[in-house]
């Protein structure tokens, strides 16, 4: 599965946001606006956990400068690319 519509799959499970399917997520979404999904601190959080489980992966708001990456999905299909090398 491609890793965008993998995120997109995340994003709607992880967040049971049930009226949403992965078509209705553009790669260029933006997750946390309101012209976008909408999703809020509370989200990021739980959204932020299921990317860390899903890639095996260590995030740190100091290191990374997570909130640029969390922008949309092809962000942060981009960030996990790069930390997977």
């Amino acid at each position: 599965m491609e890793l965008e519509q993998q995120l997109k799959n995340i994003i709607i499970e992880s967040l049971a946001l049930e009226d949403i399917s992965p078509e209705d997520i553009e790669n260029e979404t933006l997750l946390f606006s309101d012209e976008g999904l909408g999703l809020d601190s509370v989200d990021a959080l739980e959204l932020g956990l299921a990317v860390q489980k899903a890639f095996n992966l260590q995030l740190d708001s100091e290191q990374h400068a997570l909130r640029d990456h969390f922008t949309n999905v092809n962000t942060l299909a981009a960030f996990i690319r790069s930390q997977q090398g």
